[in-house]
C-alpha cells in the first residue's frame, strides 16, 4: 500500500522521528436503524488505531508550555506543506494530502481544535468545518499531550535551566470511517481491512514524524536554543 500522490518529495525528505505503537486496529460494519445491514456502498468501513510517543525539547517545561500556548504563531508554519486554515479561536481546517489505492482516491481534510491547556494537559479534537461535507469519509481524532520535565542535568548552583529537557508526551486515538464505492466492496473484506490498516498507520507515520520535527526545529530556533537533528530513527 502506498500513498501515490501525497507530496512524495516532502515525506521522503522527512527524517523518521517517532516510535509509534499501534495498540489496535479494527474494522466494523454499521447496521441500519432496524438492525439489518445497509447496502454495501452505504456501509462505512471503520479503521481504529491508538498511537503514542514523545518529542524532546531542550528547555524547561514552563518555556515549552509558553510556546505551545501560542499555537497561532507556529502551527500553520509547522504544518506546511499541508494546508492549515484558521477555524474559530483555536481551530484549523487541515488538508492532509491525497492518498490512492485500488483506483480509489481520497484527500483527507479535517477540522482540529487545539484546546487551551488544562492543568498542564493539552487536548486536540475534531470539529466540523463550516460549509464542508467530507466526501465519503469521517474522522474522529482525539489526542492529548502533557509535559514531563527532566531536571537531572540542570545546574542547581547557578539556577541555569538551559540543560533541562522536557518531553512532550502524546497519545492519539484515531478512528476513520470510509464509505467505499461499490467496486471496492467486490474485493475480499480481509484485503480491504489489511489495506486500510496499513494506510491508517502510514498517514499517522508520515504526518506525525514530519510535524514533530518541524515543531522541534521551530521551537529551538524561536528560543535561540541549539538543536541537532537526531540521527537515530525512532519509528518502528
Amino acid at each position: 500500500m502506498q500513498a501515490n500522490s501525497i507530496n512524495q518529495s516532502f515525506y521522503q525528505q522527512a527524517d523518521p522521528m517517532l516510535n509509534v505503537g499501534v495498540d489496535r486496529v479494527a474494522t466494523d460494519t454499521v447496521l441500519g436503524g432496524d438492525g439489518s445491514s445497509t447496502a454495501a456502498e452505504a456501509r462505512p468501513s471503520t479503521f481504529h488505531g491508538c498511537f503514542e510517543n514523545h518529542m524532546e525539547m531542550y528547555a524547561s517545561a514552563d518555556v515549552v508550555a509558553a510556546y505551545l500556548d501560542q499555537h497561532h504563531q507556529w502551527f500553520r508554519r509547522c504544518a506546511k506543506p499541508m494546508s492549515a486554515e484558521p477555524l474559530g479561536e483555536n481551530g484549523y481546517a487541515l488538508t492532509i494530502g491525497k492518498f490512492k489505492s485500488f483506483g480509489y482516491e481520497v484527500e483527507p481534510k479535517i477540522g482540529l481544535d487545539l484546546l487551551p491547556q488544562d492543568k498542564g494537559v493539552y487536548r486536540i479534537q475534531t470539529i466540523s468545518i463550516p460549509g464542508y461535507t467530507p466526501p465519503g469519509y469521517d474522522v474522529d481524532f482525539r489526542a492529548s499531550l502533557q509535559l514531563a520535565e527532566d531536571t537531572s542535568n540542570v545546574d542547581n548552583s547557578s539556577g541555569d535551566a538551559s540543560r533541562a529537557v522536557t518531553n512532550v508526551e502524546w497519545e492519539l486515538d484515531l478512528k476513520v470511517m470510509i464509505h467505499f464505492p461499490r467496486f471496492i466492496h467486490a474485493l475480499p473484506n480481509s484485503l480491504i481491512q489489511a489495506t486500510g490498516d496499513r494506510l491508517l498507520h502510514q498517514i499517522v507515520r508520515q504526518v506525525s514524524k514530519r510535524l514533530t520535527y518541524k515543531v522541534q526545529e521551530d521551537f529551538h530556533k524561536t528560543m535561540g536554543i541549539p538543536f541537532e537533528k537526531p540521527r537515530r530513527a525512532f519509528w518502528k
